[in-house]
């Protein structure tokens, strides 16, 4: 019987992953619905027994505000479009005082709760959403930027083994640093041109518009993977396979196709023992609460009869990471 791994892995970052993008005023109702989302996640995972990592950006992990500021790392990344960098943003006094009064900054008493559920693991998203690929910023900004997040969660006793990075941006060197500071695994993105990593500006219209048709219909195939090709890696990449897009009211006739889309591949992995991985935000769930959880409920479902049938394992980045350097 083949066994092939399903695996999931959310982008946990609240407003610090968005302030390039919106202001707070405008994502405010999805960063709450986010947040509402977060235990939702953990009960239907605990249900349908799938383990999933959390990639967390270390600013969440402080329960107030001085707390915050006592942990910044010395070396900020000096980008040359400086609306990147959140270290003004902090300066600036846009904080609120801790979780209660902001939580859009803030997400420890989440982090906890997140520990006390089983096969969840806790990795890091960097330390300020750090984006590696962009104009100015260097090797060793990346460096004190990781090293901060591993010590932010290492005062709560948890211990980063994996990390997603920010818009999937990553390169060789950077790659280096992580593995010397003791991360084993991370996100790398699918295997075809669509979606290759790249500075922002560099995102072509027509390459979204292709994206937004690849996950209704199988243009650029299943993106699973043979666990042969995590072997002589280190850090092991544990690539993506689909991410996981909100729901959208003008695209709803569209919804069989989108769920066909993943479970088709998820099939295809179980059956020919692959690596399946999905990821999202926990803020794409923001709004239209109903339909988003209606598509995981049926994915989820998805994973478990495939399971029974085909002995499908959970696994979470960590897991994958140490079965394959055992």
């Amino acid at each position: 019987m083949s066994q092939g791994i399903f695996t999931i892995s959310l982008d946990f970052e609240l407003y610090w992953g968005l302030r390039d993008l919106f202001t707070l005023k405008e994502y405010q109702e999805r960063l709450i619905g986010g947040r509402e989302a977060v235990p939702y996640f953990l009960e239907q995972f605990k249900t349908h027994q799938v383990h999933a990592t959390w990639s967390t950006v270390g600013l969440l992990f402080f329960n107030n505000r001085d707390a915050l500021q006592e942990n910044l790392p010395k070396v900020h990344p000096n980008y040359s479009n400086k609306n990147l960098s959140p270290y003004p943003y902090i300066e600036s006094n846009n904080l609120g005082n801790d979780e209660d009064s902001d939580p859009y900054h803030f997400a420890r008493s989440l982090i906890d709760l997140i520990k006390l559920y089983p096969g969840q693991e806790i990795g890091t998203h960097t330390f300020s959403h750090y984006y590696c690929l962009e104009e100015g910023q260097t090797a060793d900004e990346f460096k004190a930027d990781i090293e901060a997040a591993i010590l932010a969660a290492k005062q709560i006793n948890i211990e980063i083994k994996s990390l997603i990075f920010p818009r999937n941006q990553y390169n060789q060197t950077y790659l280096e640093i992580i593995k010397k500071l003791g991360i084993i695994a991370y996100r790398g993105n699918e295997q075809s041109w669509l979606y290759q990593a790249s500075k922002r500006e560099s995102h072509s219209f027509s390459r979204k518009v292709i994206r937004r048709i690849d996950d209704y219909i199988n243009l650029s195939g299943y993106h699973c993977y043979h666990p042969e090709q995590l072997q002589g890696q280190y850090p092991i990449n544990i690539p993506s396979s689909r991410f996981l897009r909100p729901y959208l009211p003008p695209l709803a006739i569209l919804e069989p196709l989108r769920l066909k889309r993943i479970t088709s591949a998820m099939t295809h992995a179980a059956k020919n023992g692959l690596i399946y991985h999905l990821w999202w935000h926990p803020h794409n769930f923001g709004v239209n609460t109903k339909e988003n959880r209606s598509i995981l409920n049926n994915i989820l479902a998805h994973y478990l009869h495939l399971n029974k049938k085909y002995g499908m394992r959970s696994m979470n980045m960590c897991e994958i990471a140490k079965l394959h350097l055992a």
